[in-house]
């Protein structure tokens, strides 16, 4: 039925299609609400206690939603993955892995692409809070507004900035899958050799762009 909630969870995995653009906005959506900054030590314990005992499907799904609001604000804050991009990883490489998240080696090009994904998203989470706020600012001006609430100037500014940043920064994370995917033969010569070695049949190789 359309209406039963299906009991295969992953806790470990996202609660969205995170090959599609709306998945992943979803997601980062969730991962981003500064209301998940409210939530109490109690309240994140009594999560990871309900999901271990994983008893009544309501209750997993509602915890599972906080448990991974939680994490994932760490996770962001830390950045997620274990090979952060920096020029350490552009000199090194970072590692890639087959679907299933066998490690195949580290690759450059994909540290190369994986930057540039980042790059673009940043760029996109700034560009309405720089753009937007002036120019309400503006009008605000023109028509007198500040100058009657002068007080104001501030606190709408800073409130602008937020909201702006409150929608810009899931939808630009959206942009691109956090888990990125190159063709074995965008890869170094001599990593597309080491693979095909030893995993003929792979023709696609999977990395975490980082945040």
């Amino acid at each position: 039925m359309s209406g039963e909630v299906s009991l295969d969870i992953n806790i470990k995995e996202p609660r969205w299609d995170q090959g599609t653009f709306m998945g992943r906005a979803k997601h980062f959506f969730t991962v981003t609400d500064p209301r998940n900054l409210l939530l109490s030590s109690e309240t994140l314990e009594a999560a990871r206690r309900v999901i271990e005992d994983y008893r009544t499907t309501p209750a997993v799904l509602f915890w599972q939603w906080v448990n991974q609001s939680f994490n994932a604000i760490v996770n962001y804050t830390n950045r997620s993955g274990d090979a952060p991009i920096t020029v350490k990883e552009l000199k090194f490489g970072i590692p890639v892995t087959d679907e299933n998240g066998n490690r195949l080696g580290e690759s450059k090009k994909a540290a190369q692409q994986a930057i540039a994904q980042v790059v673009v998203s940043r760029i996109g989470m700034a560009a309405p809070a720089m753009a937007i706020p002036p120019v309400i600012m503006n009008a605000l001006e023109k028509r007198a507004f500040l100058k009657r609430y002068p007080w104001m100037n501030a606190p709408l500014q800073v409130g602008l900035v937020g909201l702006c940043l409150v929608f810009a920064t899931p939808l630009c994370c959206a942009l691109f899958p956090q888990k990125s995917s190159m063709r074995v033969n965008g890869l170094e010569p001599e990593l597309q050799t080491l693979i095909r070695e030893k995993n003929p049949d792979i023709e696609v190789v999977y990395f975490n762009k980082g945040l």
